[in-house]
């Protein structure tokens, strides 16, 4: 599910990119690219294309605000929600075609930025560990080579696994979760 996440913000920009070239009377400077790309096929459901461009631009919105939640990257997620204020006052209030473009690829540079950002975050080795049951802490050092999948508390001697959907103790347990994850991959599990 966490895969998913990191990756929503990147299909919403893709998403938003295609259907724009599908939508050739609402983004007439991609009318020559979509009817070399054969996209003049999505001609007759052009309205229906219309919702979908949307519905990927509030994907890369939701995608960049739980990147956000997540790495503590603020400026993507900023840049999202003025492109899609763009978008949302040329499409409901009064129809600019310079709004219409300028959030577009307002969406694709905040995804990049984003992925950027995220990429070259400062991976933080040290965790503390809460045990659940008896409250003790302790910092260790993550390996960033193998998963840690089982860790004993030192207090109570209880055996802590990862709770379901996470994929080791730091990512459950920890202050900081493990450095595939903070980077924004899959880790080992």
């Amino acid at each position: 599910m966490k895969r998913i996440f990191s990756f929503l913000d990147s299909v919403g920009s893709v998403g938003a990119l295609v259907a724009a070239l599908a939508c050739p009377a609402c983004f007439p400077i991609f009318a020559a690219l979509s009817a070399a790309l054969g996209f003049g096929v999505f001609r007759p459901i052009e309205g229906i294309v219309f919702y979908i461009f949307q519905a990927f631009a509030l994907l890369t919105l939701i995608g960049l605000t739980i990147s956000c939640i997540r790495h503590r990257r603020l400026v993507p997620v900023l840049l999202g929600l003025v492109s899609v204020g763009l978008l949302a006052y040329a499409f409901y209030y009064s129809y600019s075609l310079i709004a219409v473009y300028l959030g577009l690829f307002g969406l694709v540079v905040a995804t990049i930025c984003n992925r950027l950002m995220v990429r070259s975050k400062r991976v933080i080795l040290e965790s503390v560990i809460k045990c659940p049951a008896c409250g003790h802490s302790q910092t260790q050092t993550m390996p960033t080579n193998a998963c840690v999948f089982f860790y004993d508390c030192p207090g109570c001697k209880k055996r802590l696994k990862p709770k379901e959907g996470d994929c080791c103790v730091f990512c459950s347990y920890g202050s900081v979760p493990c450095p595939p994850i903070q980077v924004g991959l899959q880790c080992c599990s």
